[in-house]
């Protein structure tokens, strides 16, 4: 195939992949379980961002997240609970859907050095063992959750005039057993799934 044919399929797989991950982000936010004590519900939507930055990379990955908030924006029902519209993002929850985007960046860029560094991703044998390689997605997924938990707590905070201490017990606390259990799902799938996406 000839390079410039071959850059046109590659950029055309990116933006349909960038597009279906969105749609992934919707239908893992869809999935929702409410509590009683706080506006954040219990959903998938983390398990999806650590998909989306770790098997499309900070690039791509950010830009399928941009296009999920935007669709959310505008008033397309894509957020927690079938909601949408700029509200949403100007309420106590906005803050971890912006977040989602720094999530999925910083997920990525740690992933792509991953697998850079394993040679994994230019097709080489890797030297570092699949365990390893694995504890190292995790941790990626860990500093993008943590970014996403920053933004989002800092935004609760300031928009319900919460202290620190109680957002941490509504925002943070409860949702760790849960968030652990998706960092571990979304390792497994990344380290499975990313060698076999062809965009980089």
């Amino acid at each position: 195939m000839h390079q410039t044919e071959q850059k046109r399929y590659s950029k055309t797989t990116a933006l349909v992949l960038c597009g279906i991950f969105a749609a992934l982000m919707a239908i893992c936010s869809f999935i929702t379980i409410p509590l009683g004590f706080t506006p954040v519900p219990i959903n998938l939507a983390t398990l999806g961002v650590f998909l989306t930055g770790g098997i499309l990379g900070k690039k791509y990955g950010s830009i399928s997240l941009i296009v999920y908030i935007l669709l959310g924006a505008v008033g397309v029902p894509v957020f927690a609970g079938f909601k949408g519209g700029l509200g949403v993002l100007a309420g106590p929850t906005g803050g971890y859907i912006i977040g989602y985007l720094a999530a999925a960046f910083l997920t990525g860029l740690l992933v792509e050095l991953v697998f850079t560094k394993t040679g994994t991703d230019s097709g080489q044998r890797s030297a570092k063992s699949s365990t390893s390689r694995f504890i190292d997605i995790i941790l990626a997924m860990i500093a993008g959750l943590a970014a996403c938990y920053a933004l989002g707590t800092a935004w609760f905070m300031i928009s319900t005039g919460t202290g620190l201490g109680a957002a941490l017990i509504s925002c943070v606390i409860p949702f760790l057993p849960g968030d652990a259990a998706k960092i571990i799902v979304g390792a497994l799938l990344v380290q499975k799934l990313r060698p076999a996406i062809p965009i980089r």
